[in-house]
């Protein structure tokens, strides 16, 4: 009897472990993060369109930018991944100038290629800055690819954060203000 007790409670551990592992895999970029507050959201547009609505996310308030946060984009346009990579790219230059070499750029075009993906109209791509280590992408709450380059962590997310972005307006409310 105590050999079947045995058994049945290694058993039942074994359960428990694989429904938490289940359950932290499916807790998503949220488990990044601990406690995650929204910090501010705005919306990108272009040309009038609007493109997608951004919201930043972060378990210290006030912000800091040397913390863990996330970044979550829901798409109001279908894209495909290529167009998401170039646009990047486009930004990185635009922001960064000849600081990036060409070399650079690509290596970096690649991985956000591996990283993203095609997206639809209320897709939800998220990405969470991982300081010192690098950035991880999530398609809605599955774990996409993990980039481990913290210069390509701080670059990427400085296309929304950095005062030199496209939209100042959308930074600020962003990180909390009114534009």
């Amino acid at each position: 009897m105590s050999s079947s007790f045995c058994w049945n409670a290694a058993t039942n551990a074994l359960l428990l472990m694989l429904m938490l592992t289940a359950a932290t895999a499916s807790a998503g970029w949220r488990s990044d993060l601990g406690n995650a507050q929204l910090i501010g959201e705005g919306d990108f547009r272009y040309l009038g369109f609007k493109i997608y609505s951004a919201r930043l996310f972060s378990g210290h308030v006030p912000f800091d930018e040397s913390q863990p946060f996330a970044l979550q984009l829901v798409y109001n346009r279908a894209l495909t991944r290529e167009k998401i990579a170039d646009a990047s790219v486009d930004e990185l230059k635009r922001i960064y100038g000849a600081i990036l070499s060409d070399t650079q750029l690509e290596n970096w075009r690649k991985q956000m290629l591996r990283a993203f993906v095609d997206v639809q109209i209320g897709d939800q791509l998220t990405g969470v800055y991982l300081p010192g280590l690098g950035v991880r992408f999530y398609h809605g709450d599955a774990l996409n690819a993990q980039i481990d380059d913290p210069v390509f962590a701080r670059a990427f997310f400085s296309i929304w954060l950095d005062p030199a972005t496209r939209d100042p307006a959308l930074r600020t409310r962003l990180l909390g203000g009114k534009p």
